[in-house]
């Protein structure tokens, strides 16, 4: 029986949200390489927890109940590469204060739990193909403006098909 999950917090983005950024980004696929993310695994990481215990989850979910969520726009206007895990992605240029907090509350909540976090600047991104090569930001015709005022746990799970991701809570 396996003892751990892996698991992080996240923005979730609803069916319409993955219609807008599938459409932003639908005619740069011809003009990048990259093995392209299933849209419905495109989310927003909050806090990365890793390996976590079993018999935890509940614990930590009940933990994260206490945390409020504001609501939070993104705005991403392009697709960036990120060079050391070789991925394309969309990466809001500002990132709002009542988002760091909310990551740090995230993170306080995990490391209750013995969960331990590099100290780096939040990053708010979404990835959208791994295995990239090398390019200059590429600039979305139209910006992706998204909503959110919840996040979710997430578990990912190794599957046979690739990576796929399970909402545990909201």
């Amino acid at each position: 029986m396996q003892t751990n999950k892996r698991l992080f917090f996240a923005f979730w983005p609803s069916e319409k949200q993955r219609h807008t950024i599938e459409s932003a980004i639908a005619h740069h696929k011809t003009g990048l390489s990259g093995k392209w993310i299933s849209r419905d695994n495109w989310h927003v990481t909050l806090v990365f927890i890793g390996n976590f215990p079993n018999k935890n989850i509940a614990a930590l979910q009940n933990a994260a109940t206490n945390i409020e969520c504001p609501a939070i726009k993104l705005r991403f206007e392009q697709i960036y590469y990120w060079t050391k895990p070789k991925i394309m992605c969309l990466k809001a240029d500002f990132v709002p204060n009542q988002l760091i907090e909310l990551v740090r509350s995230l993170q306080s909540t995990a490391r209750v739990f013995g969960c331990r976090f590099r100290k780096r600047s939040y990053k708010a991104h979404m990835t959208i193909a791994r295995g990239s090569q090398c390019f200059n930001p590429v600039s979305l015709a139209q910006p992706v403006e998204l909503n959110w005022s919840s996040f979710h746990l997430v578990e990912s799970v190794l599957t046979p098909a690739g990576v796929q991701y399970k909402l545990l809570k909201q």
